[in-house]
Formats: C-alpha cells, structure tokens, sequence
C-alpha cells in the first residue's frame, strides 16, 4: 500500500490555510522538516507523528494509509470537529464505578501536558457523586475556575464537566470547560461559527468576546453543574452586576445625547 503521509500533510495544511512555517511551529519542528514530510524525503519520529495526528484530529492510520483528498468533506469534518482519537483516562473506585477527577486552578498548567497519561490523571484528587444526574456511562471532571468573568459562578468553584467525545454535539449559548494549547483551562459559553472556530463569551460583559480554532482544542467537557463552599448573598453587589448598572446607563446617556 502506497504511503499517503506526505500527501496528506500537504493536503491538511492548506485545507486549515497553513504555511509550513505555521505547521512546524505548531507540531514543534523546523520548516525544513515540513518540507521534507510532504515530499516524502524524510519520515517524521513517533512524537512528531503523534503531533500531527493529534493536531489534525485524525488517526494515525488514516494519515499514513488514506488518500485524504479524495475524502474532502469528511477529512475537513474531522480537521474541525472530530474530537480527539484517544481513550480518555479515568479513574475507578473499588465498585468498578468511573470517579470524578478533579483538576485544582493551580494544577491547570500541568493538566496541559498530563491529561492523557494514566499515572498524572490518577495522582489528581478524584471523588464520587452518586446523584441521579451524573449518569454511570459517562465519564465527569471538575475543573476550578479563578476570576469574575463567569459572575455569578464564584471565584474557586468547581465546574463539573461531562466529557465531549462528539465535538458536533456543541449546542450554541452553552457552557463548556475548554483544554485549550494556548490559553490552558477555560470556562467559557460557546457559540459554533462555520469557519470551524468557536466564538468565547464571558458572563461577565466586561471581558470580551474572542475565538479559538477547533483545531487548538484538547479536550471540551460540557458543564452540568458546579460546587462551591460561597453561598450567594441576596443582592449582593458584584462586578458583573455593576459592569451592567454601568453599561445601561452609557446607553441611557448616549440615547440622550442623541435626542
């Protein structure tokens, strides 16, 4: 069978509009070896294979044995939307029932690069919540959120997140805890765009929308709940409500200005 890597890189990286420049940097390499990959001059070592299989979202099979441009459409799906092609790591307790890990704000950083190795996942702290809602055959993470920008979720709380296996099953105006490569842990709500990038927004209006690429996504866990040891407060003042206050009164001055 005829090896389809180099091909199939050249394919992939101008279907996401990349130059090798952009590529190399992505994948940890040189521009050289870029070239070297699509001319089939050289093979790429297992991590950069690993790599561009993952940063693809396509199995290393497929990039080695398939013609991908003659699969188009589903080779742009899966560049996209796919998920990840691994077996996400968990953890059971002694009744065989899947456990909840939890991923504290400061071991954020080294979820990064731990996240898919069976050894870190299980040294992380790991709970069981046995309440209807949280169904057996599916597999949960609680995240720590820091910050106002998902106001009136508290700074500390513990996102719980449902794992994402089918990245089309994002529901626009939904929450979900990203992996992200650039920008770590983030809790966010998700809009879908057609470019194939996700649209980000906070809760909390001072802070900006922005967008990230599917393809700069390691994980997304859908938010089903949180915990947290603060108790609201009845009408207790807070950035968000006040970034609001401040934000209607703007457009009651501006409307008078143009009065």
């Amino acid at each position: 069978m005829e090896n389809q890597l180099g091909p199939n890189i050249k394919f992939l990286r101008k279907k996401l509009g990349l130059t090798q420049d952009q590529l190399a940097e992505k994948i940890r390499v040189n521009r050289p070896a870029i070239g070297s990959y699509e001319e089939g001059r050289a093979s790429p070592k297992i991590q950069a294979l690993q790599d561009l299989s993952e940063f693809f979202n396509i199995p290393i099979d497929r990039l080695i044995n398939t013609d991908l441009s003659k699969d188009g459409e589903t080779a742009q799906d899966e560049i996209h939307y796919s998920g990840p092609s691994r077996v996400l790591t968990t953890v059971v307790g002694h009744d065989n029932r899947e456990l909840i890990t939890v991923v504290p704000a400061k071991a954020s950083a080294g979820y990064l690069n731990g996240y898919a190795d069976p050894e870190y996942v299980g040294s992380l702290p790991h709970f069981a919540l046995p309440l209807p809602e949280i169904a057996k055959e599916r597999s949960y993470r609680a995240f720590q959120v820091r910050g106002d920008s998902m106001e009136p979720i508290p700074t500390g709380a513990y996102i719980i997140g449902e794992y994402l296996t089918d990245w089309h099953s994002i529901k626009d105006g939904k929450t979900y805890i990203l992996v992200t490569r650039d920008e770590g842990v983030v809790y966010k709500r998700v809009f879908l765009h057609p470019s194939g990038e996700l649209w980000l927004k906070s809760d909390n209006p001072v802070y900006e929308p922005y967008t990230i690429h599917m393809n700069r996504l390691l994980e997304i866990w859908k938010a089903v709940g949180y915990i947290s040891s603060i108790l609201p407060e009845p009408d207790a003042p807070t950035i968000n409500k006040l970034s609001v206050m401040i934000h209607e009164m703007r457009k009651e001055i501006d409307g008078l200005k143009r009065k």
